[in-house]
């Protein structure tokens, strides 16, 4: 197998691995803080009851994106040893001050609230978990700055010297214009995930009619979290789109299957090709509403993958400029059509919820269930799609992805890597979804356990304090 095969696989299966564990933290630390927030200023146990509930499920989360981020940072030397020569002054800044910024409030803040339980007064113990939830959305702000320099190149002029990547101006990279269109998107797309993650289990301990006082208030800040958020992601990804036709023309076209260049162009509902990806067989359009969604006019052109390929060759000489158009097309389908279902299921859920009902049908409990996974499925397909529609560019229009491999590495240990980690990180998924059904089956704590968190009034060393409950 090729190298570069390999090290994109073993990329690509830790990278879409960990994301599944980010979105959920930056939003549901923000959701712990609300209902503690709902605590303090109502007095109502049942407020108390869910933040411990699912702060617990937090830190099982936080804890096991940990883990899995690590592996990103040595990939880079161990597999990608060019491309990281070639951006390492460009990288450097932005992962710097995440490291040591961003996590750094995070681990220290969410430490306070862990072990400040009894011990430090209300309003100080809620605002570490402010601040942790203002660390996670820090953290993705400048990671998604260094990736959308790899979408969007800004700030930077190449070394004749030594022919890296030199930072020229950072206020550039962090203010890069896919960057701004990018950010709200995956930050908007957290808050779905972690409204449909409290949604879902909400609904399990509802079907059993378990806890209700703590888990309709959940259910129903969930569920309007997730519809304001999705109208966020819908925004946010129309910005993004006509940002990604105007910068990365080949990504869009293979996005949507369009071989010739168009004008108008039309929505593909169903486009079969052939397996390469070369040619289109057959395909149903919506009239013009392509153009309109990437360029904002019905009349708007819409350049097609072939002569695309044709300016891409005499720009940068010989070769294949196209990504691999299945993967491209379906993956952008089904985080769209994630998107749409997801805010129909949190819509439908609010309507049902209105006037301090609770449905009585075990379908609709079932439904919102099983909806805690579209999130997840729909961010992995966002991933793939951003990551597989930039190829064959590591760098968009600078660093090819074949010029990027490690050259003293070989295939073989490449393979031996990608079938270690993919074998822990089973194991590790196994432990993550063992602890967090075991945790959200549980349920909250009983109003005997949650204690009084005034700290004047309580023994810094009693026996009951919660700080070990986590």
């Amino acid at each position: 197998m090729d190298p570069v095969d390999i090290a994109r696989w073993q990329f690509g299966i830790t990278t879409v691995y960990h994301f599944l564990f980010v979105p959920l933290s930056i939003g549901l630390s923000a959701l712990v803080a609300v209902l503690e927030t709902a605590w303090i200023r109502t007095g109502k146990t049942a407020y108390l009851r869910a933040t411990k509930f699912w702060g617990k499920l937090l830190l099982i989360n936080f804890a096991m994106g940990i883990v899995t981020g690590l592996v990103q940072e040595f990939q880079f030397g161990m597999n990608w040893s060019d491309y990281s020569r070639f951006v390492g002054d460009v990288f450097g800044a932005p992962l710097a001050i995440e490291g040591l910024l961003a996590f750094f409030v995070e681990s220290t803040f969410l430490g306070l609230w862990i072990f400040g339980w009894d011990r430090l007064p209300k309003v100080l113990h809620v605002m570490c978990m402010w601040l942790v939830s203002i660390g996670t959305v820090l953290s993705a702000f400048f990671i998604l700055s260094a990736n959308s320099w790899m979408q969007h190149p800004v700030g930077y002029r190449i070394d004749e010297e030594t022919g890296r990547a030199v930072l020229t101006d950072f206020w550039a990279v962090l203010t890069n214009s896919t960057h701004l269109a990018a950010f709200p998107h995956t930050i908007t797309a957290a808050f779905v995930t972690s409204g449909m993650f409290m949604a879902g289990v909400s609904a399990w301990h509802l079907a059993r009619r378990k806890n209700v006082e703590v888990f309709r208030p959940s259910l129903k800040l969930a569920l309007a979290v997730t519809a304001v958020a999705s109208i966020g992601v819908a925004v946010s990804g129309d910005l993004l789109g006509k940002t990604m036709t105007e910068q990365q023309p080949m990504k869009m076209a293979a996005a949507e299957a369009i071989y010739e260049t168009e004008a108008p162009a039309g929505l593909s509902v169903l486009t079969v090709g052939t397996l390469d990806g070369d040619e289109e067989i057959f395909g149903i359009k919506v009239p013009a509403i392509l153009s309109f969604l990437s360029t904002g006019s019905f009349d708007g052109q819409v350049q097609g993958i072939n002569d695309l390929q044709a300016e891409a060759e005499a720009a940068h000489g010989p070769g294949d400029y196209r990504p691999f158009v299945p993967v491209v097309y379906w993956n952008f389908r089904i985080m769209v059509g994630v998107g749409f279902v997801t805010a129909l299921v949190s819509l439908a859920g609010l309507w049902l919820l209105r006037r301090g009902r609770l449905p009585s049908s075990p379908w609709v409990y079932r439904i919102g269930t099983l909806s805690l996974a579209l999130p997840f499925i729909g961010n992995s397909a966002g991933w793939i799609f951003t990551e597989m529609g930039r190829q064959p560019w590591s760098v968009y229009g600078v660093l090819k992805t074949s010029a990027s491999v490690s050259p003293s590495v070989a295939a073989g240990s490449m393979l031996v890597s990608v079938a270690a980690l993919t074998a822990l990180y089973g194991v590790l998924l196994f432990i993550q979804t063992g602890l967090m059904a075991k945790y959200a089956k549980a349920g909250p704590p009983s109003e005997d356990e949650v204690l009084p968190e005034d700290p004047d009034d309580n023994d810094p060393d009693s026996e009951r304090s919660l700080a070990f409950a986590y």
